[in-house]
């Protein structure tokens, strides 16, 4: 078996691993970042939205651009439709996930792709590359390996309310200019989405099961339907993604010398689903804490991570898993209480 020695190792090359190890090797940590896909950015699980304000936090090309949005529509299950103002872009999301490891790699970051983490002995984490074994002796563990995170077990945390998701990629049958979110009594405990593309559209569903409503599979089909007779969409699917979105009230993150980012440490917002920006954010603050800490030679440090992302996220991480609680217990009640528990209406910030 080979050692390797490396200040760092991320585990994890989308948008929170290469954030952080953009932020960690600009201040001169000697690291590794690895993902398990031999081409990162595939496949794409996601509903490829960004908010406005965070392009100015990019320091990469923004060919990943698809077009903007202005504002977000949502059709309330009993048939009225409430705009608001939430500007941002559709995204391609495998450029925007290869722009940011471009520019991990452009600070000096060592890539390793098709390589997985196997597990951790003490100070090593051992990985397959190519066939072969590696133990990689590294000061700072950071993990950014999605919502069902092996380095998350590592420190005993779990995302223990994750959310099916389901996605197709659809022909719009004209021009679409917002974000648009469904509610339906028979999606429990989430939603649907058309998310415009150009001319075409990103289409999904991310709900709860429960045995009193339609599977996510069978909800999905009426929900293509639905659009198709409605003249919003035509033709059929020409793909379908699956994957997990975490719903998680604000956790233990950081342990001994690991760090956690991303769907990995549960950042996602608990009620909206939305992800990219908050794993770009949580993993640049992540690489930042990780440097300071190998600088300062003291590993404590990468605890202050910690408390600054709860500072800034912590209280609206809180708030919105509440909300999500009082959604799933009062869905037989959605026409009164969505107001309180979607972040498109005032009453929602209330409390």
């Amino acid at each position: 078996m080979k050692t390797d020695n490396k200040i760092a190792i991320i585990i994890g090359a989308g948008p929170a691993g290469s954030s952080a190890a953009l932020s960690a090797s600009s201040r001169g940590l000697n690291l590794l970042l690895i993902d398990g896909k031999q081409f990162v950015g595939k496949p794409v699980r996601c509903a490829e939205y960004i908010p406005k304000q965070l392009l100015g936090e990019l320091d990469i090309k923004k060919d990943f651009i698809v077009q903007p949005v202005s504002r977000m529509k949502t059709f309330m299950p009993g048939g009225d439709v409430i705009e608001g103002a939430f500007p941002g872009y559709i995204i391609n999301r495998e450029k925007f996930d290869q722009a940011l490891l471009k520019r991990a790699k452009e600070a000096d970051a060592e890539v390793w792709t098709g390589c997985r983490a196997l597990f951790r002995n003490g100070d090593y984490v051992t990985v397959r590359k190519n066939g072969d074994l590696i133990k990689i002796n590294a000061k700072i563990v950071i993990g950014a390996d999605g919502p069902r995170s092996k380095v998350a077990k590592w420190i005993g945390f779990t995302n223990r309310n994750l959310i099916p998701a389901i996605q197709a990629s659809v022909s719009l049958a004209s021009p679409v200019n917002d974000t648009e979110i469904y509610f339906n009594k028979n999606f429990y405990g989430g939603y649907g989405w058309l998310f415009p593309k150009g001319d075409k559209g990103n289409l999904g569903l991310g709900m709860k099961s429960n045995p009193e409503y339609p599977a996510i599979r069978e909800n999905l089909n009426r929900f293509i339907k639905m659009l198709q007779d409605s003249g919003r969409i035509k033709d059929d699917p020409e793909s379908l993604t699956a994957g997990w979105i975490p719903a998680e009230a604000p956790g233990k993150i950081t342990a001994g010398n690991i760090i956690l980012a991303g769907d990995a440490a549960g950042q996602t917002h608990p009620i909206t689903g939305a992800g990219i920006a908050r794993a770009v954010i949580g993993g640049s603050m992540a690489g930042k804490w990780a440097a300071r800490a190998v600088i300062k030679g003291n590993i404590d440090l990468i605890s202050k991570y910690e408390d600054e992302w709860n500072d800034l996220y912590g209280e609206s991480q809180e708030r919105a898993f509440r909300k999500r609680e009082l959604l799933e217990r009062s869905w037989s009640d959605l026409d009164n209480v969505i107001k309180k528990c979607w972040v498109a209406f005032k009453e929602y910030y209330k409390d």
